[in-house]
C-alpha cells in the first residue's frame, strides 16, 4: 500500500473504480525519461526521494525503514529511498545509476538518479544517454560548481532536449531571489558556450526548490512569491517527449542474420529510425547493393509496415551478402560511409588517451579497429578550448578518429543510434570513452582544405602556445633547459641571428622561442611581453625543473609528456 503520511493525494480513484478502465488509462499515458545530474551533496537523491514520496510511489514499509535514519534530522532522509547500495548509504553519495519508476494521472516516468562524484562521471553519462530531460541540481549556497558544468555539458552533448536547473536548498539562503537570479545568469552563460561547442541547444528551465522540505517540488509554494513558474512535477508533466523517430530516414543496423533453413534468410535488428514497408527499395551499406523488402517478420506475425523502434526481421527479394554490422536504408536516403570523422569524447578510462595505443570502436552492432588523435580538450571552468595531446579520466575533448574499414554513420544530433559509439582499449578490453559524432570527414586524399591555420590549431599540434622566452642564465642552464624542452616534445627554437624581429615571427608560427643571454650566476626568465622577470635559484637540475614548472603554471606548456 502506498504511504499516505501527509502526502498529496495524486491517485484518488474514487468510488466507481474499474480495473479495466484503470489499465486502459495507464496504457494511454505517454512516458518521459529523465535523469538527475549535478555535484556531490547538491541533493539529487533527496529530490528524487521527495518526488517518489509526494506522488505516493513508495510503500509504508519503505518509509518506516528509513525513519530516524540518515542525516536529515527530524525530517525523513529521502535520499535513502534511492541510494540502495550499502556503500551509498554509508558514505551519503550515489555511486551507481539508480532507476526509479513512478506515475501521475497525466504521465509515466522513468528516473535515472546518477552519481555526482567526479569519479563516477561515466555513470552519469550512461544515465543521461536515453533521457528526454535532465535535472541539474545546484546548491544555492555553493553556486554552479565544476561538476555541475561537466554534467550540463555532457547532457548537452548527448542531445538532451530539456535541461531543468533546480536551484536546491533555497531554505538555507532564506529563499533569496537575488541568489537564484545570480545562479541562473551564470548557468545561462555556460549553457550558451556548451550549445555552441556541441551544436545542440537544449531548452532551459529554472526552478527554486527545497527538496528536503518539498518547496516547489509537487506544487508551487508560498516561500517563493517572486517565482512565477511551475513546480517541478508540473513542468515534468508538461514537457514534450522525444519527437517520434519514425519520421526520420529509415535506418536498420543488422544485428543478426537468421538462417533456420535453406528457404529462409532474414536480417534482424531494431529499427533505429524511420518507417519501412513491404515492397520498399532498400540499400545495403557499406556495399551499396540494392533490393526490395519481401517480408517484414515479427514474433506476432508478418507486418505490412514497421516503425522505429520496433525489432523486426526483413527478408529481401534478392540474395545479397549482408552480415552483422551492415546498415539497411531506403534507396535514395543513404547516409554517409566514411573512415574518418570528428567526435566529442567523454573519457572514462583510468589510462589516459594515447594516440599510439590500439583502440576498438563499437558502433551499432559492429566493432572495428580505430586510431584516435586528439584535436583539443574542453576547459569547463573557463569555457574555452585548450590544446593537449591526452585526455585524462572524466575529461572531455574533441578528437579525429580513423577506422580500419568504412562504416555508415551520421552526426549525433541527427541520429543518436548512428552517431554514438564507445572506444574500447584493445589491451585491457576496458571501455575507454564514449563518443558522439560531430562531423563526417572526407576520405579523399586529394581534397584541399584552404582555411588558414589558426593559433589554436598550432598550439594543439605542438602542445603549447607560441611565445618568446628571454632567459638570463649560465650557458649550462640554458642548454639543459632547451634539451629538457626538446625531450618533452616541445617545438623549441633558439634564433640563429640577432635580428630583433626573428623571435616574434617564430612565436607567431607556434614555436617556443628561447632567447638566452649569459647571466653569470643569476637565473631569471621573462615570458612573452611581460615585463616581470621570475628569479630562479638552485643548481642546474633544480633550476631546469623550476623553469619547466613556471611554464606550466603560466599555461605556456599544456602538456609536457611526449606522445608515445
Amino acid at each position: 500500500m502506498a504511504c499516505a503520511l501527509t502526502q498529496p493525494d495524486l491517485h484518488d480513484v474514487g468510488t466507481d473504480f474499474s480495473i479495466d478502465a484503470f489499465l486502459e488509462r495507464e496504457r494511454e499515458k505517454d512516458l518521459l525519461r529523465f535523469s538527475t545530474a549535478g555535484s556531490v551533496d547538491d541533493g539529487k537523491s533527496t529530490l528524487i526521494g521527495r518526488l517518489l514520496y509526494d506522488t505516493q510511489s513508495v510503500y509504508d514499509d519503505q518509509v518506516l525503514s528509513i525513519r530516524g535514519k540518515g542525516t536529515a534530522g527530524p525530517q525523513l532522509d529521502f535520499a535513502l529511498l534511492t541510494d540502495g547500495l550499502r556503500a551509498e548509504r554509508e558514505q551519503g553519495i550515489t555511486i551507481d545509476v539508480a532507476y526509479r519508476y513512478f506515475s501521475t494521472p497525466r504521465r509515466k516516468f522513468i528516473i535515472a538518479d546518477t552519481p555526482g562524484h567526479e569519479q563516477y562521471t561515466r555513470n552519469m553519462a550512461t544515465g543521461a544517454s536515453t533521457a528526454d530531460a535532465a535535472i541539474v541540481l545546484v546548491d544555492a549556497r555553493k553556486g554552479v560548481l565544476p561538476q555541475s558544468r561537466r554534467h550540463a555539458y555532457i547532457a548537452t552533448l548527448l542531445g538532451v532536449r530539456h535541461i531543468i536547473v533546480a536551484v536546491n536548498k533555497m531554505d538555507l539562503v532564506d529563499y533569496d531571489a537575488e541568489t537564484f537570479a545570480s545562479i541562473r545568469s551564470e548557468f545561462e552563460s555556460f549553457a550558451r558556450y556548451a550549445a555552441a561547442e556541441s551544436g545542440h541547444t537544449p531548452e532551459l528551465h529554472f526552478i527554486p526548490v527545497s527538496a528536503l522540505l518539498g518547496v516547489n517540488v509537487v506544487r508551487v509554494s508560498d516561500e517563493t512569491p517572486w517565482y512565477d513558474g511551475p513546480a517541478l512535477l508540473e513542468l515534468l508533466e508538461s514537457l514534450p517527449t522525444t519527437v517520434g523517430s519514425e519520421i526520420a530516414p529509415f535506418r536498420l543496423p543488422i544485428q543478426h542474420v537468421i538462417r533456420p533453413h535453406q528457404g529462409f534468410r532474414g536480417f534482424a535488428g531494431q529499427i533505429a529510425s524511420g518507417t519501412i514497408r513491404v515492397g520498399d527499395p532498400v540499400t545495403v551499406l557499406p556495399s551499396g547493393r540494392t533490393s526490395r523488402v519481401e517480408r517484414i517478420v515479427t514474433y506476432d506475425g508478418d507486418l505490412d509496415v514497421a516503425h522505429a523502434p520496433l525489432s523486426v526481421t526483413l527478408t529481401l527479394e534478392d540474395e545479397l551478402d549482408i552480415s552483422r554490422g551492415d546498415l539497411l536504408t531506403l534507396a535514395g536516403e543513404e547516409t554517409r560511409v566514411a573512415r574518418r570523422f570528428a567526435a566529442s569524447l567523454v573519457w572514462m578510462d583510468g589510462r589516459s588517451l594515447d594516440a599510439s595505443r590500439r583502440y576498438l570502436l563499437k558502433h551499432t552492432s559492429q566493432t572495428v579497429p580505430a586510431e584516435v588523435r586528439l584535436r583539443h580538450r574542453v576547459d569547463l571552468e573557463q569555457s574555452i578550448r585548450e590544446p593537449g595531446r591526452v585526455l585524462e579520466m572524466n575529461t572531455i575533448g574533441v578528437a579525429e578518429i580513423e577506422t580500419r574499414r568504412p562504416i555508415a554513420l551520421e552526426q549525433y544530433r541527427e541520429n543518436r543510434t548512428l552517431g554514438a559509439f564507445v572506444l574500447i582499449d584493445a589491451e585491457t578490453n576496458a571501455t575507454a570513452g564514449a563518443g558522439m559524432v560531430r562531423e563526417v570527414l572526407t576520405d579523399d586524399a586529394s581534397a584541399v582544405d584552404a582555411r588558414p591555420v589558426t593559433a589554436l590549431e598550432r598550439a594543439t599540434r605542438w602542445g603549447h602556445a607560441g611565445v618568446v622566452l628571454r632567459l638570463k642564465a649560465p650557458s649550462s642552464v640554458a642548454n639543459a633547459f632547451e634539451r629538457a624542452l626538446l625531450k618533452a616534445g616541445v617545438f623549441v627554437v633558439r634564433p640563429p641571428d640577432d635580428d630583433p624581429t626573428t623571435p616574434g615571427v617564430l612565436a607567431a608560427a607556434g614555436a617556443l622561442v628561447l632567447v638566452a643571454e649569459e647571466g653569470g650566476h643569476s637565473i631569471s626568465l621573462r615570458i612573452g611581453s611581460s615585463r616581470a622577470e621570475s628569479l630562479i635559484h638552485g643548481e642546474t637540475t633544480k633550476a631546469v625543473a623550476s623553469l619547466l614548472r613556471l611554464l606550466r603554471e603560466s599555461n605556456v606548456l599544456h602538456h609536457q609528456e611526449r606522445t608515445r
